[in-house]
């Protein structure tokens, strides 16, 4: 068992954070914090609006103190943006308060799944292959780095991927401060 307060999820855009990451929290009796919804819920503003106002280097910085203070908190499962590993911060800040879970997804899953979305600021291009295959080219081996676990989502529902993942954390994680 490796114990840790949080569950921390991490991978690409289309990997299926939130829709895994609610109901493993619900199986583990978590609270589901979806990071960006969170900056949302504070700034009043969207993720895409963030970007347009502030840039990238603006949104990341919301970021690093949105993780910072969710991460001091325990008993949650935190599923991240799929840019947050790349600060050595963060990436630190992960391994210390959580147990990382890296939900891996190839880049036909992730064009499926991203298909019809319009809220992904980085994703606004004609050519969202190639931005997807750039951006995981950068990132998998970061994700790879913080991750305790690693798990591969293509070809599976959320539920299905949930349930799988659900086994292998009761076979791996125990909630810090939990009994044994």
């Amino acid at each position: 068992m490796n114990p840790a307060p949080n569950l921390v999820l991490v991978g690409p855009m289309g990997a299926g954070k939130t829709s895994i990451g609610r109901r493993v929290a619900e199986r583990f009796g978590l609270a589901f914090v979806d990071a960006d919804h969170f900056i949302e819920q504070r700034s009043g503003a969207t993720i895409a609006s963030i970007f347009e106002h502030v840039g990238e280097a603006g949104f990341r910085e919301r970021e690093r103190g949105t993780l910072a203070e969710l991460l001091a908190g325990s008993g949650q499962l935190v599923a991240t943006g799929g840019g947050a590993v790349l600060d050595a911060g963060n990436r630190r800040l992960m391994r210390e308060r959580g147990f990382v879970v890296y939900l891996r997804a190839g880049l036909e899953s992730q064009l499926r799944r991203l298909g019809r979305d319009r809220t992904r600021p980085l994703l606004q291009r004609e050519d969202r292959e190639q931005v997807l295959r750039e951006m995981a080219a950068f990132r998998e081996p970061l994700y790879r780095e913080v991750a305790d676990l690693s798990m591969d989502t293509d070809g599976c529902t959320a539920a299905e991927a949930a349930t799988r993942l659900g086994t292998q954390l009761a076979e791996r994680w125990q909630l810090a401060g939990a009994a044994a």
